[in-house]
């Protein structure tokens, strides 16, 4: 997993978008992804002192890997990726092997399976990039990334509230009705037949099992202490980071929400949490 490269973040991107055996979808997946990290995330985490030049790094759901090519690029030590999807990681080890970046793709479960005993301890900085709102339980799987991290060592979390706009992701199902903002907070009868008209049962599993858990600021800090977090930094937008790269708006932040518990789960967009491992050495 050590990295050594010497492709710098404009030539990887070029190189990427240049490759013919990657269909269009892989590389815009990928793409807005290593500009994300490229342009927000770094950055942000090194003016909160967590380097990324140097370090040992692994996020959980990483999709195709583009947040942690850019980290390589960067110059992170060691990389490691899990996904429970492996149509995407495969994706993700075959744009590794074309930058010729070392990074380690697995397999894994998050809540479902222990970490691997060889990751325990081991990673100075983790990501959990929009991520947490699909799982069934946010305190276990924060105790698991927390088992992987060292003493003091960094979680970076982001996810979009449930109750804002698009927060029940009905975007992917791929309809009209998927495009009406708060259309996921309809009553459970008109909420079932708007989403009735999507052709992927997949999709609408997923927007129920979003419904379900609700993934708010409120239960993602009190997730985050029952781990054995300490909270070092809470940013809200307004307009989220990853909307340059997707539709190109800039950032707008929402930090003046904090306090009102309500109208910050419904106006913000995304909330994004560094979290602080607690673990003695």
């Amino acid at each position: 997993m050590s990295v050594t490269t010497g492709i710098g973040t404009d030539n990887a991107k070029t190189i990427v978008e240049n490759e013919p055996s990657l269909l269009p979808v892989e590389k815009y997946l990928w793409g807005y992804m290593y500009d994300l990290a490229r342009e927000y995330m770094i950055p942000y985490l090194e003016s909160k002192n967590v380097r990324i030049t140097g370090a040992s790094v692994i996020e959980i759901g990483c999709a195709e890997g583009g947040n942690l090519c850019a980290m390589a690029a960067h110059g992170a030590r060691e990389l490691a990726g899990t996904d429970i999807a492996e149509d995407r990681l495969a994706t993700a080890s075959r744009i590794a092997d074309i930058l010729g970046m070392p990074i380690s793709y697995s397999t894994h479960d998050i809540i479902g399976q222990e970490p691997m005993p060889e990751w325990f301890g081991r990673f100075d900085v983790a990501f959990l990039r929009d991520v947490i709102e699909h799982l069934d339980d946010a305190t276990i799987a924060l105790r698991n990334i927390r088992k992987v991290l060292k003493p003091g060592g960094a979680l970076y979390v982001t996810f979009p509230p449930y109750y804002s706009p698009f927060g029940g992701h009905q975007h992917l199902l791929h309809t009209w009705p998927g495009r009406i903002p708060f259309m996921h907070l309809l009553p459970r009868p008109l909420f079932e037949a708007m989403i009735a008209s999507s052709k992927s049962e997949i999709d609408k599993v997923e927007v129920r099992r979003l419904r379900r858990i609700r993934m708010t600021t409120s239960k993602m800090r009190a997730a985050a202490g029952d781990a054995g977090f300490t909270i070092t930094d809470e940013r809200l937008f307004a307009i989220r980071p990853v909307f340059k790269m997707k539709f190109g708006l800039h950032p707008i932040g929402a930090n003046f929400l904090k306090p009102i518990p309500g109208l910050r789960d419904m106006f913000a967009l995304e909330a994004g949490y560094l979290l602080k491992n607690n673990s003695e050495a």
